[in-house]
């Protein structure tokens, strides 16, 4: 019988903490956080495990020759349960998405849907693989700046930036990943070393800097609303997003340095895990330099959790 623990095995349960980084970007890069923002944040979540339940599910023939302790070939979720799961989570996804951010976030959800299915089941295992996911993370990070009452076009430009970076990030790991099971080639490990650096330096550069304002001077110049601040604040919140940005690059960066020095399957697979659970600290240096410290220093509170996490339950 399936238990909730198999279920949320098949959904790899605590590898959802590096999502909800996704909408806050995105919202926070194209005008500020809202109470829409965690409707959208939670339609990720949705998108994210019913990818992972259908993935195992498009899988499960690989899985038994190489991962027979998934639950699918295990015996513990039959594959018509998995499918279940992956569709109502999709269909959940979507609808949370429309309710929270109406027409302008279904724009942007239905093609994500549609994006994160097309990689489980056709797009994985050929060379636009990790662009492929890549991709869907982008639109992730979109859709967290779908909603708001402010032209859609002008709000999806403004997030396009924190967008790519996120997006470049999941290269890297998607690349890594089809290479956990029987490891790699030390070539591969550096170059997605050499990315995560470009990822951490672009998260890092400096912009302008509105604090987490009030409503009455939301709309004020960045630039006056930080010059108003004391000294002392206004240095810690330009240099967050470096300090973030610095932490993310340091923690996958390490794992990626081992897996380049012994690229066997195990390292390279930890190498993986790292990029998955030091996604929120990426997250958290953008939603940072978007103007929201306290939002970008809770967000990157969930890397330490998910890397405590992953020692029990495997995240890849």
């Amino acid at each position: 019988m399936t238990t909730f623990r198999d279920l949320v095995e098949l959904v790899r349960g605590p590898a959802a903490l590096s999502v909800p980084g996704d909408a806050l970007a995105g919202a926070a890069a194209a005008g500020g956080l809202s109470p829409r923002t965690a409707g959208l944040a939670a339609a990720s979540v949705c998108l994210y495990w019913g990818g992972l339940a259908a993935n195992d599910w498009a899988d499960r023939e690989l899985d038994a020759r190489e991962r027979p302790e998934r639950p699918i070939p295990s015996g513990r979720v039959a594959p018509s349960t998995a499918f279940r799961v992956a569709a109502g989570l999709t269909a959940a996804g979507v609808a949370l998405a429309g309710l929270a951010g109406g027409r302008r976030a279904l724009a942007v959800a239905v093609p994500l849907a549609g994006a994160v299915w097309a990689y489980d089941t056709t797009l994985k295992d050929t060379a636009a693989g990790p662009a492929a996911m890549a991709a869907c993370r982008a639109l992730d990070v979109l859709l967290g700046a779908s909603a708001g009452s402010t032209a859609s076009a002008g709000r999806l430009r403004r997030a396009v930036v924190p967008a790519l970076t996120v997006a470049a990030h999941t290269y890297t790991v998607t690349a890594l990943s089809r290479r956990e099971v029987d490891g790699a080639d030390p070539a591969l490990p550096a170059v997605t070393l050499a990315g995560t650096a470009a990822v951490a330096v672009a998260a890092a550069l400096p912009r302008p800097v509105a604090a987490a304002l009030p409503r009455f001077v939301a709309a004020a110049p960045p630039e006056l609303v930080v010059a108003a601040l004391p000294r002392r604040r206004q240095r810690w919140w330009r240099l967050l997003p470096a300090m973030l940005a610095g932490w993310y690059g340091v923690n996958y960066g390490m794992a990626q340095a081992r897996a380049i020095d012994e690229p066997s399957a195990g390292n390279v697979r930890a190498a993986v895990g790292a990029g998955i659970t030091g996604l929120p600290a990426l997250q958290g240096a953008l939603i940072a330099r978007a103007g929201a410290p306290c939002g970008g220093v809770a967000v990157a509170a969930a890397a330490p959790v998910g890397r405590r996490l992953a020692r029990r339950l495997s995240p890849t």
